[in-house]
């Protein structure tokens, strides 16, 4: 085997190659790769930044991470951009800008630890402080935009996620990286006594998650509710659906899957977000109400996602991202109930950001709508009159922890996610966005029903699992009648949100402290000399 040229790790190029590699490698780690392996990239990524001559190196050390990690993790927006023909020539530069601008924080991860210069085998707890943090600030700064954090590579249900009911994804990232990260000292000492009791500790943290979680698993019992619930996915295509001659065929694809018999009378019907292409107020208002009033049971309620306009008082029209609440009156026809407004909407898909300069660069929003959307007030449930008290979540809200009560007092029964993916079509993007919105189960103990036009939809157990026979892939048309299970207790996380992530990370951050500015505290070897 040919002799590795002394210094060949220290080249510019090579350096950037590696870290470019390494995000990819970390992405590998989420569904539907599944890569575990992958994950073994965050201690790597921290000898690489680390060995940076300057502050600049160990930026670009993280910002070439990132790029790799969110290039694979996001490549699919551009599928949204193919949709209109006209805007396809955004699909490079937005697929490069996503990674490129989101590439900031984990370089500002390894800038901070390469600033601090720690040494000696427990430098790898600077290194976990400032990549879980600045992970934190990317999923809230600007509205934010959690997509794929680190606690997010371990499956949703599997015996490694259930930690989140206690910390929160956020948390079990932290836990994540202390136990990977903990093998980063002894890549670099492996004959160091210190280094090696390290990466055995990193072995128990591990370990102490997959203990938990198989006991969260084995001893919580999941029931079902007595409320049946039809989730409906009609397989609509985004390309056709702004079609005027697609609408009525789009409209009796839903009519079909939510009348079609069954041996029980579902309870309540779910449609996607935005299912039919008009606005809430000429469908409710026209006779296409009668035909779905026709389509639903006397008793039946529907949950729908649809856009809806709301005049101000000043004369302006505001539009909306909406689930709407009908209830059907049997031949008197429907009585609307409750509408939800979605809160956190998506940049340059629902709203353009600075829109005046955005659209002198001829720079247009995904959603076809007249105006951008409006958002609505922060998430509360609904209190429906014939179901359990709902907590509604359209879409990207999904992806963020802590918009459901999970409190005894303010606490819903369970979630409704109503979700829009068929713009990204058969890609990596709705497989992750189902495992994250299913962390939102495991964090609070509630059910969630998902329903999106294309997939996937399907049924998640309080303990993050599908529902077994609730699935609906990619590119099916199909109803599924399933069970609302049962909530289980309220979470750590439920009753306390990001409090004990945060304290967890205030701890870290002491430890960092002290072991950085009194090197001779016994045995933290933190101002040793690495090798």
């Amino acid at each position: 085997m040919a002799r590795i040229p002394a210094g060949l790790w220290d080249r510019g190029w090579v350096r950037i190659l590696l870290a470019l590699l390494l995000g990819v490698a970390a992405a590998l780690a989420h569904p539907p790769f599944g890569m575990v392996p992958g994950l073994l990239a965050y201690p790597a990524l921290m000898i690489l930044s680390e060995r940076s001559r300057r502050l600049r190196g160990g930026f670009a050390m993280g910002w070439w991470f990132g790029f790799g990690y969110f290039l694979l993790g996001c490549w699919w927006v551009a599928e949204a951009f193919f949709v209109n023909p006209e805007q396809a020539w955004m699909a490079p530069i937005a697929v490069s800008a996503l990674p490129a601008g989101i590439g900031l924080f984990t370089g500002l991860a390894t800038l901070a630890y390469r600033a601090l210069k720690p040494r000696g085998p427990w430098r790898f707890l600077a290194f976990v402080l400032a990549f879980s943090a600045l992970e934190w600030v990317r999923g809230h700064i600007l509205t934010g935009f959690p997509w794929n954090p680190v606690g997010a590579s371990w499956q949703a249900g599997s015996a490694m996620s259930q930690m989140a009911s206690v910390v929160g994804v956020y948390g079990l990232g932290l836990l994540t990286l202390l136990g990977i990260s903990a093998f980063a000292p002894i890549l670099t000492q492996p004959r160091n006594r210190t280094a090696q009791s390290i990466a055995l500790g990193g072995l128990a943290v591990l370990f102490a998650m997959l203990g938990f979680g198989n006991g969260r698993l084995s001893n919580a019992t999941v029931e079902d509710s007595p409320v049946l619930a039809r989730i409906v996915q009609a397989d609509v295509s985004q390309e056709s659906k702004w079609s005027a001659d697609a609408y009525q065929q789009i409209l009796n694809r839903y009519l079909i899957l939510t009348s079609q018999p069954a041996a029980r009378t579902p309870d309540v019907v779910i449609w996607p977000e935005s299912a039919l292409p008009d606005l809430a107020n000429n469908i409710l208002a026209g006779s296409d109400a009668v035909q779905i009033a026709a389509a639903l049971t006397e008793g039946q309620t529907l949950l729908t996602g649809l856009s809806r306009a709301e005049r101000q008082p000043d004369g302006k029209v505001t539009y909306f991202n909406s689930l709407i609440e009908l209830n059907s009156l049997g031949a008197r026809g429907m009585q609307v109930g409750q509408t939800y407004d979605k809160y956190r909407l998506v940049p340059f898909g629902e709203y353009l950001p600075l829109g005046d300069l955005m659209g002198s660069l001829g720079i247009r929003r995904i959603v076809q709508m007249p105006e951008d959307l409006s958002a609505g007030p922060k998430p509360e449930p609904l209190v429906l009159a014939r179901l359990p008290k709902v907590q509604p979540l359209i879409c990207y809200e999904s992806l963020f922890p802590g918009f459901t009560d999970g409190s005894a007092r303010g606490r819903p029964d369970w979630i409704v996610n109503v979700s829009n993916d068929a713009w990204f079509g058969r890609t990596s993007g709705p497989v992750q966005h189902l495992n994250m919105a299913s962390y939102r189960a495991i964090e609070t103990g509630l059910p969630i029903a998902r329903a999106t036009p294309t997939g996937i939809s399907a049924m998640i157990d309080p303990l993050g699992r599908i529902v077994e026979g609730s699935r609906i892939g990619h590119g099916e048309a199909k109803a599924v009648d399933v069970f609302v299970p049962k909530p289980l207790l309220p979470t750590v996380f439920g009753r306390f949100g990001h409090l004990p992530y945060g304290v967890g990370l205030l701890f870290l951050g002491v430890i960092v402290a002290m072991l950085q500015w009194r090197p001779n505290i016994r045995g933290s070897e933190f101002g040793a000399r690495a090798a």
